[in-house]
Formats: structure tokens, C-alpha cells, sequence
């Protein structure tokens, strides 16, 4: 048996509780201690600092490898992140003075730049074109250069010191200006984690969320706490092990085949559908292979009318939380058939009357079946029963009316309808898209919604102009045995 609707959500509610803590935590450490003196020897910097930038350079080679080969340019653009932190951390720590080094302006200056130049090409990894570009070629190249630059441009320095002898004061407008754009560009980052996280309920999400947020939280120590206190090496500490919390999960992700959807641009919730296993669970996988079991037909309507639906409530506007209740309800809408026979399912011709009561079931039996299972939430339970209910009541099982259904429900009956229409099943051959949303357009405001009606038009295909001409002698059954079930 799985986990109960209030388990489940209470287990993600004590998720978010406990990495908003751990992400908050280090903050109020830093500020606590920001101005206790601490003078360790210039060593213990220089090594906690080129700790922190082999970390990134590890991060930063798996993913450069692992975008090339996949000629995935934001995976690229990712690794370029970590870099040019490297880069930027590496010259901090080697123009540590009493190291390597005499007195220098070097080292406050790589070390502000590292989280703000990292956070910018972050943020840039979101941008469509770099999913599959042309050639990787260039983008390598670009972080090559970079890297190269941005070392080089450093051991110019410390072997000239007077080519940097400007030094940022701390909390200064140099130092002040660098830490808002950088907080800026990490809070577009963080976002992007929660909002991804929101869709997917994956636990190494929110932890990229916590990641960003202790990175922000060691910018603001560079920018405002003076060298030589507890708080500006703890800010040190906990960079690194904001970079770590960043690269984790990004790395696993790539072992799984995956993107770290967190940091290289959101997640859709069409692609939330697609693949089912990885953001949605085992146990919804476990539920559509049943399903091809018992009725391969069936199991592929459902995936058609899931990423229908939730391409639909992203065009309608719907928030993340509402369109990962109806990606697994689109998904499991029609789980219900497992207890429908074969035999009627598969049959080439009308039901009869019997036989079409055996289908109407389906609704009442799919919510049982995961009431058993347990792990569903209500609003999933709610789409799962309700699919085929229609504004003016003329639907089953309960013969709901239109303020009885909530937007989720309206959405997924009219890509429900549409797609039965659309394909081929054994009783009858596929409707043409026209054909099909010309019967969408006669029901809409009475059984179906306007709303959604015009939404999916403007969805699956240009505008036109078309009617419902040479009706198909199955029409003369009625809607709900023209398309049986399926739709209506």
C-alpha cells in the first residue's frame, strides 16, 4: 500500500520546512559571527578556496563532456558556470598573500567576481536556442577561451601587482553594485529551482534551491564582511558548499540521462508527461505499464491526452502545482478500464446496452483502484472520476453541471473528446482534425467549454473554417456511442 493523499502531502511540506532551515541557517551564522576576529594562517585560506574551485572544475568537466556528447548547448553553457568559477576561484585562492603571493588587489577582486560571473552564464543556460545548437564547437571554445582569459589575466597580475593595485572596498559601491546583480541573477536561478520543483516534487531540486540560496548567502559575505573575521571565512565554507549542492544533483542527473531542469531552463509539463518515471514516480509508471498490458490502445490515448491537457493549462495559464495534478490525472484518467473486460473494451462494433454499462464504470473503478494504492492526491482522484462529466449535466457518473467543474476537469474532457475523435480505434475509423473540432465548436458553452475549446484550436492547428458534412452512420447513435466513452 502506498503513502495516504495527507502523508504525502505532509512528507513534502516537512521537505520544504527542512531545506528553507538548512538554506537559512548558514545566513544567520555568517551575520552572527561577522565581526569576530580570526586570523588563520593564509594557508588554511588558500586551501578551503582552491577546494571550492576543484569542485567546480570536477562539476564543470562532467558537464561539458556529457553536453557534447549529447550536443545539448545548455549542459555546455552549465559547465561553462562552473568553469569560470574555477577560473575566478582559482585566482582568489592562488593570490592568497603570505601564499604564493605578496600583497595584492587580485584576490578580492576574482573572488567578488566568481559568484556574479557564475550566476550570469547560469541564467543564460535557460535560453532555448542553446538546446540543440548547431555546433558545439563554438561553445566550447567560448569556455575555453574564458577559463584561459580569466587565469591568465590573474597570474598577469600577481606577477605585476601594479597592474591591479585598485582593491574593493568592502561595502562600497564597487562591492555593493557587483553583490545586487549578483543576488538578482541567483534569485532568477532559485526561482526557476522552486518552480521546477513545483512540477517534478523531486527532493535534489529544492536542494539546487538551497544551493543557490547558500551562494547568495556567500556573495553578500564577500561584499560586506572585512577579511580577517570568522563570518568572511564561514561565508568562504559555505560557497563551497553551495557549489557542491549545486553540482550533486546536476551530475546524478546526467547519469540518469537527464537535465538538470532546475538549472538549464524550467521544466514543461509536456515533458513532465513524456517522462513519467523520472518526475511523476514509480508507481504512476507501474500503473501505465498495467495499462498496455491489458489494452495497448488505451494506455497511448492516455499519454496523448495528458500532454494535451498540460500543453493546454500552460496555454490557459495554469500554475505549476495545478499542472502536475493534471499530468498524472491525464495519465491515470482511464485507469479505470482495468476492470472493464477485454472483450468490450476490443470489440469492432456497437456495444450494446450491457456492455456500454460495463464501460461507464470505469470512472468510479479507476478512483478506487488508487484509492487502494494510496499516494493520490483528491484534485487527481477528482479528474480521474469526473473526466466525463459535461457542463450541462448530460454526463456520467454523477451527472455534475458546469459549477460543479473545476478548470482541470473542463481541459482534460475536451482533450479527452479530441483525441478519441482523432484516432483510430476498432469500431471506427479516425476523425480529421476539422471534423473533430467542428464538434468541439457545436458543443462548446453546453457540454463543453468555450474556454478550452478555443484554446485547443488555437493549439493543435491554424484557424479554418469547417463543418461536420457526410456524418459517419455511427453519429446516428448518439455521441456517446459514436466516440463510446472515450470523449463523452
Amino acid at each position: 500500500m502506498g503513502m495516504r493523499p495527507r502523508q504525502r502531502g505532509d512528507k513534502a511540506l516537512l521537505l520544504v520546512v527542512a531545506v528553507a532551515t538548512a538554506a537559512t541557517i548558514p545566513g544567520a551564522v555568517v551575520e552572527w559571527f561577522a565581526d569576530d576576529p580570526l586570523s588563520p594562517a593564509p594557508l588554511t585560506h588558500f586551501v578551503l578556496v582552491v577546494a571550492a574551485a576543484l569542485s567546480a572544475a570536477a562539476a564543470s568537466t562532467v558537464l561539458s563532456i556529457a553536453g557534447a556528447r549529447r550536443g545539448d548547448g545548455r549542459i555546455v553553457l552549465l559547465g561553462t558556470a562552473f568553469s569560470t568559477m574555477t577560473a575566478l576561484l582559482a585566482v582568489h585562492g592562488f593570490a592568497t598573500p603570505g601564499v604564493l603571493a605578496g600583497d595584492n588587489g587580485v584576490g578580492r577582486v576574482a573572488g567578488g567576481l566568481s559568484l556574479p560571473a557564475g550566476a550570469a552564464v547560469l541564467a543564460l543556460s535557460a535560453l532555448p536556442a542553446l538546446q540543440r545548437p548547431r555546433r558545439m564547437a563554438p561553445l566550447i571554445t567560448v569556455q575555453l577561451m574564458l577559463a584561459i582569459t580569466i587565469v591568465g589575466l590573474g597570474a598577469s597580475a600577481l606577477v605585476a601587482p601594479s597592474l591591479t593595485q585598485a582593491r574593493p572596498e568592502t561595502g562600497g559601491a564597487g562591492a555593493l553594485a557587483m553583490m545586487a546583480s549578483g543576488l538578482a541573477l541567483f534569485s532568477i536561478i532559485a526561482v526557476r529551482a522552486v518552480r521546477t520543483w513545483q512540477l517534478s516534487r523531486r527532493p535534489s531540486d529544492l536542494i539546487t534551491a538551497m544551493g543557490v540560496a547558500w551562494l547568495a548567502v556567500a556573495l553578500v559575505a564577500q561584499m560586506t564582511i572585512p577579511a580577517g573575521t570568522v563570518g568572511y571565512y564561514a561565508g568562504h565554507a559555505v560557497q563551497l558548499a553551495g557549489v557542491i549542492a549545486l553540482a550533486l544533483p546536476t551530475v546524478l542527473d546526467m547519469r540518469q540521462q537527464a537535465s538538470s531542469r532546475a538549472l538549464v531552463g524550467d521544466l514543461t509539463a509536456g515533458e513532465l508527461v513524456t517522462t513519467e518515471e523520472a518526475f511523476l514516480g514509480s508507481h504512476v509508471r507501474t500503473l501505465l505499464v498495467t495499462l498496455s498490458v491489458k489494452d495497448t490502445a488505451t494506455e497511448d490515448h492516455t499519454r496523448r491526452v495528458a500532454v494535451l491537457a498540460v500543453q493546454l493549462g500552460e496555454r490557459l495559464g495554469l500554475p505549476a502545482k495545478r499542472l502536475r495534478t493534471l499530468a498524472v490525472g491525464g495519465l491515470l484518467h482511464d485507469i479505470g478500464k482495468l476492470s472493464v473486460p477485454s472483450a468490450v473494451l476490443q470489440k469492432p462494433g456497437a456495444l450494446d446496452d450491457e456492455e456500454f454499462a460495463e464501460i461507464r464504470k470505469h470512472p468510479a473503478e479507476g478512483v478506487r483502484l488508487l484509492e487502494r494504492l494510496g499516494g493520490f492526491a483528491p484534485s487527481v482522484l477528482r479528474l480521474v472520476h469526473d473526466h466525463h462529466e459535461r457542463l450541462d449535466g448530460s454526463g456520467y457518473p454523477r451527472g455534475l453541471r458546469e459549477d460543479d467543474l473545476d478548470l482541470e476537469t473542463r481541459i482534460l474532457a475536451v482533450c479527452d473528446v479530441y483525441d478519441a475523435l482523432v484516432s483510430n480505434r476498432v469500431y471506427r475509423s479516425a476523425w480529421t482534425p476539422e471534423r473533430a473540432l467542428a464538434l468541439l465548436d457545436e458543443e462548446a458553452g453546453t457540454r463543453m467549454d468555450a474556454q478550452c475549446v478555443a484554446a485547443l484550436k488555437d493549439l493543435v492547428r491554424p484557424p479554418f473554417v469547417a463543418t461536420l458534412s457526410d456524418p459517419s452512420p455511427l453519429t446516428a447513435l448518439g455521441p456517446a456511442r459514436a466516440v463510446r466513452s472515450l470523449p463523452h
